[in-house]
């Protein structure tokens, strides 16, 4: 069995210890202070790594040296350790000891105006005395005494040093005051940083270039939000091996796992880093690369993480397949990944690259993951002071819903619109289906410094011309008032000289209909369009194609669709079946008339779908017995005739006369 020194003060030195005893190597791991030896704790009572705790100068590294046969020592100590170091490296050398210098991973540059470098707490501290304001030093007390020495207004310093008596006394020795003194033990979040700095009111954060773990990019970050200066003292330049390389020159072959790539597709909130969730902030500063489009990556270029600039699903699915050396994949999404993201159909594509570039077996191999972001709705809800559970959510940006008769319906609507326009065009169509009493709150660039919010009617916002991201609610008080039932009186349409189907039937062959919220429906032979308003109000995610070829019925059509604000009703001039021919197919399909051309109609019907439902309204013997034709020269899953008799009450003098109505078969026919 191999006998191993470490000389730890960093977390690679702690992962090397680990490692080593894993493969059934004897430990001795040596730190310096209180806190090395807490954290080193657990692998000591769960692996039997020795700790040996507190400062040694040469002689007595020698003296343990001399002690034991130890195969190799590993100096782990900090980078900022150059006196340990150099002890380490004597006391080898004359004692003819193998040794090795275990390395910190290096850390991406960060480049900012606001950051200054220097090369020692020496010229950190000649820096600083020329600098105006208050002083948070993060670097500890072990180099106080510099900065005490060489500023000369040493009021203006507050220290945070690790909570033991001997960094306290040592802050006491040097003049500081109790109120100058922090004790607490990290690393720190970029809060907890960032409350700091305010608290003290700092002008200038000073720190070491130190690793991820030490939580230098934290520190950063907090200064660069509080708007402060850094300085940094840079990390020393030495040589050394990587935890791999030292465990190959001690002949350790560790068995390698497959490597899984890790592809996260996190929502980013409404696009400033301040609206980024803690695992997604943790899951880029971990990663290998970022993608994303430029607004998603903008807030995180502090970090210094390789980017890469796309928003296009099957780019980022070619690039990802192409660049196999990054295995920890964060792709920033805006807003949410589960609200009108990209999320689903980009997961779609990199699944779909993966499976036919690599085989079952790689496919394990490949964890995609998703990080939820803060959704713009409810951000907004909350600048605004209201609920949101009770809002339909929508997209208008490239898209075609009916927010129309979903604001009757439900009455608030959260909408992402396209820009300036969408908010011009979403006002004009307001009014126009006489909805110009809604209430809007449109909300610009969220969260941006820029960020506005306006309300007012849709009138105010007609001229509209921010152009940005923008995002808007509306409310509706009357939805309450928004009749859920088929049936609308037949004094609510205007009637002109068109034929209409009435309110009772119409009720009936609604309901033979069976329609669903998202059905595509034709109305043919539309006449005034009752049948066609009812369809359009009961599928409120679905279109009505109101098929007619008389001028003074297409009038009463389009008057009737703005009256009973049904946005998702499109009026098609001409005649069945040429004029649904361009047409999406339909799942239903109602007929008021045929002009003798019933079995043309249907075949084209089953062309465009086999499986479409038909109703038809039938007055006339002559239309019955096409009807009967078209039943007997086809087979159907489905056929029922009903024939509805209705008498309705018409006032003579005092008395009510029942007074009937021409009879009318109900047909339903499905292939």
């Amino acid at each position: 069995m191999q006998n191993i020194l470490i000389f730890s003060g960093t977390s690679e030195g702690r992962e090397l210890a680990r490692r080593l005893a894993d493969n059934g190597i004897s430990v001795t791991v040596c730190v310096a202070t209180e806190y090395g030896q807490e954290v080193m704790a657990q692998e000591e009572d769960s692996r039997q790594i020795r700790v040996r705790t507190g400062r040694i100068n040469e002689e007595q590294i020698r003296e343990l040296l001399a002690d034991h046969d130890w195969d190799f020592v590993v100096d782990a100590t900090h980078p900022f350790a150059r006196e340990a170091s150099e002890n380490i490296a004597k006391a080898c050398e004359k004692q003819g000891q193998r040794f090795l210098r275990l390395l910190r991973e290096e850390e991406p540059a960060y480049s900012d105006a606001k950051i200054t470098y220097v090369d020692s707490a020496v010229q950190a501290a000649a820096y600083l005395n020329h600098a105006l304001g208050t002083i948070f030093l993060t670097t500890g007390s072990k180099e106080l005494a510099e900065y005490v020495k060489g500023i000369q207004d040493i009021s203006r310093l507050y220290v945070r040093i690790l909570p033991n008596a001997a960094e306290v006394e040592n802050c006491r020795r040097l003049g500081l005051k109790g109120k100058q003194i922090i004790c607490m033990q990290g690393p720190f979040g970029t809060e907890l940083n960032l409350a700091m700095i305010r608290e003290l009111q700092a002008s200038i954060l000073v720190t070491k270039e130190t690793s991820r773990a030490g939580g230098f990019a934290e520190k950063l970050r907090a200064a660069e939000e509080a708007g402060i200066e850094t300085v940094v003292i840079r990390r020393p330049k030495e040589t050394g091996y990587s935890i791999a390389e030292i465990l190959e020159r001690l002949g350790i072959a560790e068995q390698k796992s497959p490597v899984q790539r890790q592809i996260i597709l996190a929502g980013t909130g409404m696009g400033t880093l301040s609206n980024f969730t803690r695992e997604v902030y943790q899951a880029c500063q971990n990663a290998d690369i970022l993608i994303g489009a430029e607004r998603m990556l903008e807030p995180v270029k502090f970090m210094g993480k390789p980017m890469k600039k796309l928003y296009r699903s099957k780019e980022i699915a070619d690039y990802i397949k192409a660049h196999t050396e990054y295995q920890k994949i964060v792709i920033l999404l805006s807003g949410d990944v589960g609200f009108y993201s990209g999320a689903k159909k980009l997961r779609e594509e990199i699944i779909k690259r993966t499976e036919t570039a690599a085989s079952a077996e790689k496919m394990e191999n490949i964890q995609i993951s998703q990080l939820c972001g803060i959704p713009s709705p409810v951000y907004f809800a909350g600048k605004l002071g209201i609920a949101w559970e009770d809002f339909a959510l929508m997209s208008l940006h490239g898209r075609q819903q009916n927010l129309i008769g979903t604001l009757q319906s439900r009455g608030k609507v959260f909408a992402l619109t396209d820009g300036a326009e969408g908010i011009r065009r979403l006002s004009r169509e307001l009014i126009t289906y006489g909805l110009s009493q809604v209430q809007m709150y449109v909300g610009f660039l969220l969260s941006y410094p820029q960020e506005e919010i306006l309300w007012g009617k849709p009138e105010d916002f007609l001229n509209y011309d921010k152009e940005g991201a923008s995002v808007v609610i509306l409310s509706y008080e009357k939805e309450r008032d928004y009749i859920l039932t088929p049936g609308i009186q037949d004094e609510e349409f205007v009637r002109g000289q068109a034929p209409m189907t009435k309110e009772e039937v119409r009720s009936i062959s609604l309901s033979k209909l069976a329609l669903s919220r998202a059905s595509v429906v034709y109305d043919i032979g539309a006449g005034t369009g009752s049948v066609a308003v009812e369809c359009a109000r009961l599928c409120l995610a679905g279109t009505v194609y109101a098929i007619e070829k008389k001028k003074q019925a297409l009038e009463l059509l389009e008057q009737n669709k703005r009256k009973h604000k049904v946005w998702n009703l499109e009026i098609i001039p001409g005649e069945a079946p040429e004029a649904f021919a361009e047409l999406p197919a339909p799942t239903h399909v109602f007929l008021g008339g045929s002009g003798g051309r019933l079995l043309e109609i249907v075949r084209e019907l089953w062309k465009k779908n086999p499986g479409v439902r038909l109703v038809l309204n039938v007055i006339s013997l002559e239309t019955l017995r096409e009807v009967m034709e078209v039943m007997k020269s086809m087979s159907f899953s489905k056929k029922e005739i009903v024939q509805i008799s209705v008498a309705k009450a018409k006032e003579l003098g005092n008395h009510p006369m029942m007074m009937g109505q021409n009879p009318v078969y109900v047909i339903t026919l499905q292939k």
